[in-house]
């Protein structure tokens, strides 16, 4: 017997809040400016924003009205904006930009990862983390009575048979700061009782706020960064990742929409043959529209290993301007995604 635990953090975290000042960045410049290039980088403490990175654009941003924006849909007070933002190498720029269909805006490989079965395609224990977030911010943002602050973590521990199917639940973690008054009994029987109303199983193991009261929370507690969360962006632990951030980033930047494409297509394989499972890597060359790479395999209801790169190779045009267009990624409302885990909406 195996156990295996994923995790999942609020939008409310302090690097969630971060990605989300980045990419709401990202989606103002996009909206008059499609073509741009955005490399933005965030830092969260107490109430200073800075703001970092490589942005050519011509569009008219207010920067600083954007960070206090994300602050305030947050609860968050931002006093103190820097800002640090730079245009683009123009070697970088002339690489990415030298064809029509665009090359690549960075080298690097990027996964895709899918699961038959579920709401979202991806394994149970990290739909349940994903879950408990939900119901919580819910909660928030439903309840005038809420008790909750919002920075909140799940983590979800399941059991893991043999042939490597998920089964039952083991633990489930969470940690939620709360409003000052409350006893530890209180916070811990409305968490139970969120999971009831929201229709998410209880494990065996209940840890709730193990480690006490919790009523300081956010970045007055805590340092937030961009892309400091890409596990929980992506698959949980349950598949690789690349390695590369999405927050911030322009859909020309391969590490974002090459992870997004690999998940779409391991998301129509498993469809299309009924696998349980199917992984998928793209490599890129900067500069170069073309994948360096592309490797897909699924998992049928034998355990058996079945090679789909050919079908994906034939199926898909993996160059960044073909991604683009194939996802509508220019027309994304990428504040949304960067909210939680963006794989949810590519299936």
């Amino acid at each position: 017997m195996t156990m295996f635990s994923t995790e999942m953090v609020s939008k409310f975290h302090p690097d969630k809040y971060a990605d989300q000042i980045s990419d709401t960045i990202l989606t103002e410049i996009l909206k008059s400016d499609p073509a741009a290039h955005v490399a933005c980088e965030t830092l969260v403490k107490d109430d200073t924003v800075v703001i970092g990175g490589e942005i050519t654009t011509t569009a008219k941003v207010d920067y600083n009205a954007i960070v206090k924006s994300v602050g305030k849909k947050l609860n968050y007070k931002v006093g103190n904006v820097i800002n640090l933002i730079t245009t683009q190498s123009p070697e970088i720029e002339n690489a990415v930009d030298s064809d029509e269909r665009i090359g690549a805006g960075d080298q690097g490989m990027m996964f895709g990862y899918a699961v038959k079965g579920g709401k979202y395609y991806l394994p149970y224990g990290q739909e349940i983390a994903i879950d408990i977030i939900k119901a919580i911010e819910k909660d928030i943002a439903q309840n005038p009575n809420t008790i909750f602050q919002g920075d909140t973590k799940t983590q979800v521990t399941t059991i893991i048979g043999q042939n490597g199917y998920v089964k039952p639940l083991d633990t489930i973690l969470v940690s939620a700061c709360h409003k000052e008054g409350l006893s530890l009994s209180q916070v811990q029987n409305r968490i139970l009782d969120l999971l009831t109303e929201n229709d998410i199983p209880q494990a065996p193991k209940m840890l709730i706020n193990p480690a006490g009261i919790w009523t300081f929370g956010g970045p007055s507690a805590d340092c937030g960064l961009t892309g400091r969360k890409i596990v929980c962006d992506q698959y949980g632990g349950y598949a690789p990742v690349g390695g590369g951030a999405f927050s911030g980033k322009d859909p020309s930047k391969v590490d974002r929409s090459g992870c997004y494409i690999a998940r779409r297509i391991a998301v129509d394989m498993v469809k299309k043959h009924d696998f349980e499972s199917c992984t998928v890597q793209i490599a890129y060359a900067i500069g170069v529209p073309e994948p360096v790479s592309v490797a897909a395999n699924g998992l049928d209801a034998h355990g058996r290993k079945i090679d789909v790169s050919a079908d994906v190779r034939s199926s898909y045009d993996l160059t960044p301007r073909g991604i683009i267009n194939y996802l509508n990624l220019t027309k994304l409302d990428y504040s949304k995604l960067s909210e939680g885990n963006h794989m949810i909406y590519f299936i």
